[in-house]
Order: structure tokens, then sequence, then C-alpha cells
């Protein structure tokens, strides 16, 4: 089997099951049938996505001079790639192609890739270049966003709950990410690798949004996914002076609570691990253990999160095993930094603490 054989079947969605079945038992009947025939759509590869992970990496594609950005319109439909809206190259200026979600998915690509070339010198999601593509308009009402290995998918939406999939710069880099996962560590995704997946996924999607904002570790919300929830669904959570979002990585647990989504599951700490066999063993559940280390570190660093947290992160990943552990993953991010800041204990004392804070040990 080839590597574009596998990654057809890959998907890996920014909105998680749990909350999927919460609006199917808490919603009024439209809504219950949206997340319905959503879930359907992804668990049909769910097993296989699994299965699939353990196969070899992909090879990367021969190094390409000029990285292109391809848009295209599905029409509300399910028949990838769909109807070629605009291919360009990814710097420069974003094609005319008159529809808000096409033109915000070739922005958010782009902002993307700058990110990565910018800050760790990698090119593309493979470090050669490889063409971005997306979808626009994927189903009818669909409620949610993923990438097939291939392609990221954007759907649109119901409208009630969720909405405007490619308008939000941390679910595109959250989604590019697991690209970028693919092509360094290979994390097989079940149980704790597979939350490492997600959660690094999480980490730079929140890092392309607080580079693209000019923000800080300190200034920066921490929210995966908050303006994918409508108004209507912000409306409804009160329970903390803060945008409702999809994960917190300042406080797992806490990113949301209201009528139709119901209260937030994730641990922060290793004592809450959930050691359920749902959604490949928790994998969107528990990356809120290694999210919230992440982000004890870059606030302890301070600055921009980017610089230095962001590169002790990136630099583990093409070092990591395809089965690791949180412990594993932990040992290797203070290896990391003792290697790129050798005269700067502080950083090393930074990193070690912040997993040491969610009962993770760096010696594994």
């Amino acid at each position: 089997m080839t590597s574009s054989q596998r990654c057809a079947e890959t998907r890996c969605t920014i909105i998680p099951p749990h909350i999927l079945n919460e609006v199917i038992k808490n919603g009024r009947p439209g809504q219950s049938n949206q997340a319905l025939l959503t879930l359907n759509s992804d668990f049909s590869i769910r097993t296989i996505r699994a299965l699939r992970s353990v196969q070899p990496r992909p090879l990367v594609v021969d190094d390409v001079k000029q990285v292109t950005t391809t848009i295209y319109d599905d029409q509300n439909t399910m028949q990838l790639p769909g109807t070629l809206l605009a291919s360009a190259p990814t710097v420069g200026q974003t094609p005319a192609m008159g529809d808000p979600a096409a033109d915000a998915a070739f922005d958010n690509l782009r902002a993307t890739y700058a990110f990565f070339l910018s800050q760790y010198q990698w090119r593309s999601i493979d470090d050669h270049g490889m063409p971005l593509v997306a979808t626009v308009h994927y189903g009818d009402g669909y409620d949610n966003a993923y990438w097939n290995g291939k392609q990221m998918v954007f759907g649109d939406g119901g409208g009630d709950i969720f909405q405007n999939f490619s308008g939000s710069l941390d679910v595109v880099g959250h989604e590019l990410t697991h690209g970028v996962t693919e092509f360094t560590a290979g994390l097989v995704y079940q149980d704790q690798s597979g939350a490492l997946n997600e959660s690094i996924s999480d980490v730079f999607g929140s890092l392309i949004k607080q580079q693209h904002l000019g923000q800080t570790a300190d200034q920066a919300d921490w929210l995966i996914g908050a303006d994918v929830l409508t108004p209507q669904v912000q409306a409804m959570d009160t329970a903390l002076s803060k945008p409702a979002a999809l994960r917190w990585m300042k406080q797992p647990g806490d990113a949301y609570k209201n009528p139709l989504m119901g209260k937030d599951p994730q641990p922060g700490h290793m004592d809450d691990y959930d050691y359920t066999k749902f959604d490949n063993g928790g994998v969107h559940i528990n990356s809120g253990i290694p999210n919230r280390a992440f982000y004890l570190a870059a606030t302890k660093l301070g600055g921009y999160a980017w610089e230095r947290a962001g590169l002790i992160w990136f630099s583990a990943l093409p070092q990591v095993g395809r089965l690791s552990t949180f412990a594993q993953f932990a040992a290797l991010t203070a290896r990391t930094a003792a290697t790129l800041y050798p005269g700067s204990p502080e950083i090393q004392q930074a990193v070690a603490d912040a997993w040491r804070e969610v009962g993770v040990p760096t010696r594994a």
C-alpha cells in the first residue's frame, strides 16, 4: 500500500465524537439529526484511521520550488475534491474567488504555511513543498473539518451550533499540523500516542493564532475553536467569563458547559486520566493533559510561546517514537530543552516543572 492510499483513509476531525454525541442527546430534532449525520460520516472510517496509522510514515514527495494552494467547492456534496475554484502560489495575493469560505480557507492555509516556514524553517506539510489543498462547502451543513492525509476538508456547519470552519485560523492550523506530525513523529492514533497527536495539533494551532495576533503567552486565550461555535451557543455558556471553545489548554475541563454540548470532559492531570475505549482510547479527551503541560511551560518561559516552548516541542517531533507515552514525550522535551539551551537551566527546569504539575515524570 502506498502512503497516498493510506493517507486517503485518514480523517482527523476538529469536533470530537463526545461533543457530537451530546448534541445528538440534547439537541432539537434538526440539531440532533445533523450531528448524527456528521458522526456517522466520521465514524465510517475511524477504525480504518487507527489501523492505517500503524503503517510506515509517508514518503516525502520530490522537492517543489513553489508551494501552491488549491481550493475546491464541493457544492454541499461529499464527493472530493469538488469543483476547482482557484490554484495559486501560497505566498501572494488571495485569488478572487467570490466565496467568503474559500477566501478564508486560502488565507488561513497561507498563514499556517508562513508560520512553520518562518519559525521552524519547515516548508509546507512535508518540508518539501507539498501543495496545500482544501475543499469548502463539504456536505449539507456538515458539522466538522478534517485532514484526510492529502487535503483539508471544511463543512459549513448547521448554523445552530457550529459555523464557518474554514474561517477559524486555529482550526486550520490544528488540522494541517496533523499532516506535519504524520511526516515527522508518525504518532499512532490510539491511546496516549493518539492523545499526543491531538495535543500537538492543538499546540501549534494555538501558536499560529498567537503569532497572527502578535500575542505573548500571557496575552493569549489558549482556546481552541471558539469561533466555530455560533453566538447562540456562546450565549448559553455562562459558566466562565470567557468564550466557549472546543478545548481550553489553560484549564482543560472548562472549555464549555451548556445544555447542548454538555460539560467539557478533558482532564488536566494524570490523576484524572480517562481509560475509555471510546474515540480511539480518548484521544480528544486525554489530550488535555499534555495541552496543559505546554501551556504551563510556555507561560513559565514567558514571551512569545512559539519562540522557546514551541521550538522545543517542534524539535522533539522527529525524535518521537510512534507509540510514545506522555512520560516518554515529556522526557524527550526535557532532553531537547537541554540540547537547545545548554546554558539556560531555568528553561530546562520550566519544561520539567510543567510536566510535573500535570502528573507526568520527565524521566521515562
